[in-house]
């Protein structure tokens, strides 16, 4: 019995460690990128929608560490557009929430690249975030409007994604 005891004891204790590293995390985490003719498809989509209601706008769509993934420019459109649309879309991926909810986040206003005017939408497709999209040059709700016409332009396609 004291050999079975000990026996028991030493096979429980040859087992522990593999059970701990069974369970180890690890060591590298999978994104999850957006390919680049759905980014393109995004800003299109966008661009177009603002166009059909009169507004001559850019549009840009950034990943998740807010580097530009798509961008394009009704030619009509201001130049200043530019680099409103893409800082938009730098706010709301870098910080994982739309624009329009950051208003009176004043911490913020003058945080490097930061710019809290409305029109920027995070991009999240099946609980999966994929970065921002923004457009510049309409009203800012109108903007909105566009960037999210953008993301109902994919949003078939990114819900069957695994």
């Amino acid at each position: 019995m004291k050999n079975f005891i000990g026996l028991l004891i030493l096979v429980v204790m040859f087992l522990v460690p593999f059970e701990v590293f069974a369970e180890e995390k690890l060591p590298t985490v999978q994104l999850r990128v957006l390919a680049s003719h759905i980014a393109n498809k995004i800003v299109t989509e966008a661009v177009n929608n603002c166009a059909t209601r009169g507004y001559l706008v850019s549009a840009a769509v950034v990943d998740r560490n807010g580097n530009l993934a798509a961008f394009l420019r009704n030619p009509l459109s201001g130049p200043h557009t530019i680099k409103v649309s893409q800082r938009k879309a730098y706010s709301s991926a870098t910080l994982r929430a739309d624009t329009s909810q950051m208003g009176a986040r004043s911490d913020l206003s003058f945080a490097p690249d930061i710019l809290l005017i409305v029109g920027g939408v995070t991009i999240n497709f099946s609980g999966i975030f994929y970065g921002g999209v923004a457009v510049s040059g309409a009203k800012p709700d109108i903007d909105e409007e566009c960037a999210k016409a953008g993301l109902e332009a994919v949003a078939d396609i990114m819900d069957f994604v695994d």
